[in-house]
């Protein structure tokens, strides 16, 4: 990811986070548009999931520039994905799931490089998580 590809994500962050609330139901609701199967991992509160969601992003975004001490923190998050039954098929419905209520949510002022960062951004992410999907 190039220096102005992080930077453009995480000045977003300003923009996204009063929204936090939004684009996480907007984020599931179009996940379980998109991958149905994926509707019975989630049995517990959804607007608390969607804030563990939004703050789990929000850390991971801004440790994108340290990923050496950030990698074992979402490697973790990984791993409890694993434990809950995530395929890993379901990462690019998630990811796609995400730009799209990113897009939803902020109209214009999502621009084609914002929206190219912050794909970049999430889908190293969900690699990342996908790592230790190969140890388990």
């Amino acid at each position: 990811m190039k220096v102005e590809q992080l930077n453009l994500v995480q000045d977003s962050l300003a923009v996204i986070q009063p929204l936090a609330d939004q684009i996480a139901k907007s984020f599931y609701k179009h996940l379980f548009e998109i991958a149905p199967q994926t509707k019975k991992l989630f049995t517990g509160d959804m607007t608390r999931q969607g804030t563990m969601l939004m703050t789990s992003l929000s850390l991971a975004v801004n440790g994108l520039s340290d990923m050496e001490n950030t990698l074992p923190s979402v490697q973790a998050l990984g791993e409890r994905h694993y434990s809950y039954g995530v395929k890993p098929e379901y990462y690019q419905a998630a990811v796609e799931s995400f730009i799209w209520s990113l897009e939803y949510h902020l109209g214009d002022q999502f621009t084609p490089e914002l929206k190219e960062s912050w794909t970049i951004a999430f889908q190293s992410l969900a690699d990342t998580m996908l790592s230790v999907y190969g140890s388990q």
